[in-house]
């Protein structure tokens, strides 16, 4: 069995946390193994019939009054009973700050090591393997597990679409009291980002701009296309480093990993740094004059050509289709 652990604040879960159901669904299907998910929490009724819509075998709400604000000492504690409970095979979680606080403790209480990060799992049989990014996502390097259960691992965000996860009809649901010890810890209030932060891995759509963006002048351009299709304006790193949009909006290695329904990229080449933070997105289409740029040999849809002939009548047709002109 594999077993996920669901993320959540408020009772909302974290959309990375269904991108690790699809990765445990994708694995389970391999292996035969049925997936599982625990909900760690003070009152946790609601989610878990929000997750019992998934296709998995079983929906366990962890509760504990302890629970009710995250500490790695509470976390960690009642996952450990989870897992000495359910005896799982795995236990995968998605890779936030939030699971790099507490799953290395968890693991090591279990004499295992923690694979993080990963971008996929997959068998070949016998032999289990996660993979992994290295060198700013140049290669790509194969882990195999010992193969002793239970096997950690958690996964990159964007590493798998939530739309992957595939949905049931409807898993049983059931509630167990976890076991909590002292907590030394006492939890602040979350953590709150600038006014101008932006969670670009929930973002449906996406327009990017590059440096065939020329000036800070000309983004709005790439405003207008966004704002037609509700989406999000993001940048690959130069635009960042010339402090043309915010840091919040680079999309990359070193920014944030998304997978968007609708990706845009607009006078990006596509350097591997930026194409790790992207490639996973459902439906990509770049606009760049240089037909050799790297960014075609993901694209779905490519245009060759000045983007700043192509935005501004690509903007107007989409508000010929939506009624907006």
């Amino acid at each position: 069995m594999i077993l996920v652990f669901i993320e959540h604040r408020g009772g909302v879960a974290n959309k990375s946390s269904i991108e690790a159901i699809a990765a445990a669904q994708s694995l389970g299907g391999q292996l035969q193994q049925p997936v599982t998910v625990v909900i760690p929490g003070s009152d946790v009724s609601a989610l878990a019939q929000e997750m019992a819509a998934y296709d998995v075998s079983k929906v366990v709400g962890a509760v504990h009054p302890k629970l009710a604000d995250y500490t790695p000492d509470a976390y960690a504690d009642a996952m450990e009973g989870m897992v000495r409970q359910l005896e799982p095979s795995f236990v995968f979680l998605s890779h936030t700050y939030l699971v790099r606080d507490f799953a290395p403790k968890l693991a090591a209480r279990f004499g295992k090591s923690l694979i993080s990060d990963c971008i996929r799992a997959s068998t070949d049989g016998a032999n289990i393997k996660f993979t992994r990014r290295i060198f700013l996502g140049k290669l790509d390097a194969d882990i195999a597990s010992d193969g002793e259960a239970p096997v950690f691992a958690t996964f990159q965000i964007g590493s798998y679409r939530a739309d992957q996860a595939a949905k049931g009809s409807g898993a049983p649901v059931e509630t167990r009291e976890a076991a909590v010890g002292a907590v030394r810890m006492v939890p602040e209030p979350p953590f709150q980002e600038a006014k101008q932060a932006v969670d670009l891995s929930k973002a449906e759509v996406i327009v990017a701009v590059g440096r065939g963006i020329k000036s800070k002048d000309n983004l709005g351009l790439a405003e207008k296309l966004a704002q037609v299709l509700g989406g999000d304006l993001a940048a690959s790193r130069p635009i960042c480093d010339a402090e043309w949009l915010p840091i919040d909006r680079q999309i990359g290695s070193s920014g944030q990993t998304v997978a968007p329904k609708l990706y845009i990229a607009l006078g990006i080449s596509g350097a591997i740094q930026h194409l790790v933070g992207m490639k996973n997105s459902g439906t990509i289409v770049a606009i760049n004059k240089d037909p050799e740029a790297p960014i075609f040999d993901i694209a779905d849809y490519g245009i060759v050509g000045d983007l700043f002939e192509a935005v501004p009548v690509l903007t107007e047709e989409i508000k010929k289709i939506k009624g907006l002109s």
